[in-house]
């Protein structure tokens, strides 16, 4: 038989007769080329979107709510952690400086807190106000000295500004026991401290701890609000000291 390559000159083989990887090769000289566009792969389609199947309730049917878990009991040695208001998790109630005492006992009480961070622009805590604060003789004292009524009382004029505030180190709490916060707040002589992070930029407050917090969580009954010592009382008796 005659081979159908001869008389051919060399270079003119057909197509056929390339090698199979002759054409991976053209492919690949083709990407540096600069005036070759190769086809983009066409983008997958997105999966549709399907309405979810809806319940519909039978006669006289009820639904119920779930009840709200209690807060977890502790004890002098349980870590500090556990008492701790942690604002990466719960969003912190604020007001503003300008706030009367009357808006801020009334965010108070709507929000079931008895404290609420002082704020100039959402974020930079220039202070905290408390219930003490707004309801005790601060502003009693203050309309008497300045000659204003009751209602003029601005929560700038009752709080206690940032730097005069206790903190601790969110580091050591995370080594500290129940035991240990209420030593420190004790010695302070307040309900509240803060917890401060810090990282590579300016400060942050991680969290707060609150007298009245501690004690709900040692199953004590509701406390006074400006009896603190009586609540120091009842709360290093429930901690056995």
């Amino acid at each position: 038989m005659k081979d159908e390559t001869e008389g051919k000159p060399r270079g003119t083989e057909t197509p056929a007769s390339k090698s199979p990887n002759r054409f991976v090769e053209l492919m690949l000289s083709g990407l540096s080329h600069p005036n070759v566009v190769l086809p983009r792969p066409r983008a997958q389609a997105e999966e549709p979107y399907h309405p979810l199947r809806q319940l519909r309730s039978a006669s006289g049917e009820r639904y119920l709510l779930p009840r709200a878990a209690p807060a977890a009991e502790v004890h002098a040695g349980s870590p500090a952690i556990d008492v701790m208001t942690d604002l990466a998790k719960v969003q912190a109630i604020t007001i503003r400086r300008l706030a009367t005492i009357d808006e801020a006992t009334r965010t108070m009480m709507a929000r079931s807190v008895r404290a609420l961070f002082v704020v100039d622009n959402d974020v930079e805590v220039i202070g905290i106000v408390t219930s003490t604060d707004t309801q005790g003789e601060k502003p009693i004292l203050l309309t008497q000295q300045r000659g204003i009524r009751y209602d003029e009382v601005m929560v700038r004029d009752i709080m206690t500004p940032a730097e005069r505030l206790e903190a601790m180190d969110f580091a050591d709490v995370l080594k500290a026991r129940v035991g240990d916060v209420v030593a420190t707040l004790r010695l302070s002589g307040r309900q509240h401290a803060l917890v401060i992070e810090r990282g590579p930029g300016e400060p942050t407050v991680r969290g707060i701890f609150s007298l009245t917090q501690i004690a709900r969580q040692l199953g004590l009954p509701p406390q006074p609000v400006h009896d603190i010592g009586r609540t120091f009382v009842e709360i290093e008796a429930a901690l056995g000291g």
